[in-house]
């Protein structure tokens, strides 16, 4: 990258790691020859509260006296080569089939990274849906807060309703994905 300070561009690249409790975490891009800055705050406008590590990014950045930093997340996509095999239960689905079903808002009832699992309530719905944290990663976030309104994509499994997609609420109203 070799604009001057303050000249904004669009670069496309993969996180290289991302701590919600640090409250930053870093892109990298080979649009630029450093690390980009990804600040929480970017990231909570994009409406997402965290994001996996090799998540695909597309954001606009700029160059300052303090290095490159993101300052507007554009799109972010689920880490590449990553399959989440579904229980029996659930069977196989590839990317078309769970992009065919429709998207419930619902709001993160908890979630426990150091478990792997937590559970959302579907607005108008009492039964919980169940997320599995490898279906988290592969949706491009690493933790979920109580509280935070997301679109899943549920699938009827033995035991109840799975998520096998998330969404931001931001995203899905917006329609991007």
């Amino acid at each position: 990258m070799t604009e001057d300070d303050g000249v904004m561009l669009v670069v496309h690249g993969r996180v290289k790691w991302f701590d919600p409790s640090k409250g930053f975490g870093f892109i990298v891009s080979e649009d630029t020859d450093v690390d980009i800055l990804l600040h929480a705050n970017v990231l909570r406008n994009f409406g997402q509260g965290s994001v996996a590590d090799g998540a695909g990014i597309t954001a606009r950045v700029q160059k300052t006296q303090r290095g490159v930093q993101a300052v507007e997340v554009l799109r972010i996509d689920p880490p590449e080569s990553v399959v989440f095999p579904l229980s029996e239960e659930a069977g196989q689905l590839v990317g078309a089939d769970i992009l065919a079903l429709e998207l419930e808002p619902a709001r993160v009832k908890w979630f426990d990274k150091s478990k792997g699992f937590g559970f959302a309530n579907v607005f108008g719905r009492a039964e919980d849906v169940f997320i599995h944290a490898e279906v988290l990663r592969v949706s491009g976030f690493a933790d979920l807060e109580a509280g935070e309104a997301v679109a899943l994509r549920i699938v009827e499994g033995r035991r109840g309703r799975m998520a096998v997609q998330v969404l931001s609420w931001e995203i899905a109203v917006r329609g991007q994905q």
